[in-house]
């Protein structure tokens, strides 16, 4: 019998957390739901936050049940999260306000102000990573612009699943793969970029020591046992704390598949696995980004948007009175016509508009079109222009990469839009394999696993992803069809 009781896996995403109590048994990777909590942005004024006192307080509350599922015996503890934002703590150990949004629109022009130090060339060079305005190298840059006096008093800076395990265990680290989300580490030494941080004018004193999955942080903080009633069997170990990273763990690529991935979810994370990053001109001029994954593997891809579209209209739509769940959303778009309205969703007038529906109808009447307006025609211009845009995304990494992998691997929460899943095999006319759902959860449970000595490798993970998944399987169709529904597009942008 191992020593290990099992694992507690805590995946907390942009819309909300879940807590799963995981064990591995006669091959089977079981997994049980144990809590969720709801997040998400908080507004105030014109600034957006996340509310970390409600997540802090369901911590306490996952590792009790997974406690009580363990019966004394000892277990994992990892979390993973969203990338980019970041708390910070002052030499005291105490937190220094609240952790913004990514969507905070402190960072507009951010990067107007960095170029003047050091080229996108430059930037780039160094980091491999994609420019979006919600990068952390950007939000900190706007905290020096805003508040200088903030990063003054600072000693740590801390990712999402940095500041909870601190929180858990009173010691302040960097996770890799989420470190890699900044646009601070160096893509060739997968350490801090620590002169061009200083060129641009950015502290480089409250980078944490960097740690890899699958080894240890700590076990829980006296103060937060004796205060919160928890025993002293847990440990928490580091997983890949980025959630795309942990997805891409959970990928079921067959031994030796260097294949396409999509992390679908509120974002689409489209790209593949490169043994090096790739900085080169045309990486750059297509805006992909080189991050870290298990095993120090790059995560060759774009951050492209999701189904963001769908819970803003959902939100919209609720507070209008339109009671439709996202099932119901779903069959309403299945039934509507098909490819008459295609639009950029990576335009920027959808990262965070007061009314997603509006922002979408809009981009058609500024092109002179006639915009959809209906719940089931604007859902189902949402999956088809999403869908576009992972075929446009495939095509160019493609052309950057020489090669073209087998199937496109769809995984999280997305693929339960079926539709979804159905158009990303037709855009292209490449087959989508879907599952598993739950990609980041199992990940970040490969990771605990393989600290605790219960898997060898990273291709020992996938395979038993493949062996006990359930997995969906999309054929293209229609494919004359989306080509000239594509070209429409391109000839509209």
């Amino acid at each position: 019998m191992t020593d290990w009781a099992g694992m507690l896996a805590i995946d907390l995403g942009s819309s909300h957390g879940r807590a799963y109590w995981g064990d591995l048994a006669d091959g089977h990777l079981a997994q049980e739901p144990l809590l969720e909590v709801p997040n998400g942005p908080i507004r105030i004024g014109d600034r957006w936050y996340w509310d970390l006192l409600r997540l802090f307080d369901f911590l306490p509350k996952a590792i009790r049940q997974a406690a009580d599922r363990a019966q004394g015996r000892r277990f994992t503890v990892g979390i993973s999260t969203w990338g980019v934002d970041y708390a910070l703590l002052d030499d005291r150990d105490e937190l220094l306000g609240q952790m913004h949004h990514y969507r905070d629109p402190r960072t507009n022009g951010a990067y107007d102000r960095l170029f003047d130090r050091a080229s996108r060339e430059e930037i780039y060079a160094a980091t491999g990573n994609m420019f979006l305005p919600i990068n952390t190298l950007a939000q900190l840059a706007a905290e020096r612009r805003d508040r200088p006096w903030l990063l003054d008093k600072a000693a740590a800076l801390l990712f999402p699943p940095d500041v909870m395990a601190w929180y858990l265990t009173g010691r302040a680290v960097n996770e890799i793969t989420i470190a890699s989300t900044s646009q601070f580490l160096d893509a060739e030494t997968r350490d801090w970029a620590r002169p061009l941080l200083q060129q641009l004018g950015l502290p480089t004193r409250l980078l944490c020591p960097l740690v890899r999955p699958s080894t240890e942080i700590g076990r829980l903080r006296p103060s937060l046992r004796e205060s919160e009633s928890l025993p002293d069997t847990a440990t928490v170990v580091a997983v890949c704390g980025h959630d795309t990273a942990s997805a891409l763990l959970a990928t079921p690529f067959a031994p030796g598949e260097r294949g396409v991935f999509i992390s679908a979810g509120t974002w689409s994370l489209l790209g593949t696995e490169l043994d090096q990053p790739d900085r080169s001109p045309d990486a750059l001029a297509d805006n992909f980004t080189n991050e870290v994954g298990a095993d120090d593997r790059v995560v060759f891809h774009k951050i492209l948007i999701g189904l963001w579209l769908i819970q803003e209209c959902h939100r919209c739509w609720a507070a209008e009175g339109h009671g439709l769940s996202f099932e119901a959303i779903h069959d309403a778009a299945r039934n509507a016509p098909a490819l008459t309205h295609l639009f950029q969703v990576d335009d920027p007038r959808f990262i965070a508009p007061p009314h997603m529906p509006s922002a979408i109808a809009d981009w058609f009447t500024d092109r002179g079109l006639s915009p959809p307006d209906t719940v089931p025609a604007i859902a189902r211009a949402v999956y088809e222009s999403l869908a576009a845009n992972h075929a446009d995304t495939i095509e160019r990494m493609e052309r950057l990469t020489g090669r073209r992998p087998g199937p496109v691997h769809m995984v999280g929460g997305g693929v339960q839009a079926a539709l979804l899943c159905q158009f990303t095999a037709d855009a292209p006319g490449r087959p989508v394999v879907a599952g598993p759902v739950e990609a980041t959860v199992t990940g970040n449970m490969i990771s605990q696993l393989r600290y605790q000595g219960r898997l060898a490798d990273l291709e020992a993970g996938r395979s038993l992803v493949r062996e006990t998944a359930t997995l969906t399987h999309y054929s293209p169709s229609d494919t004359g069809a989306w080509s000239d529904a594509r070209s429409r597009l391109a000839s509209q942008t």
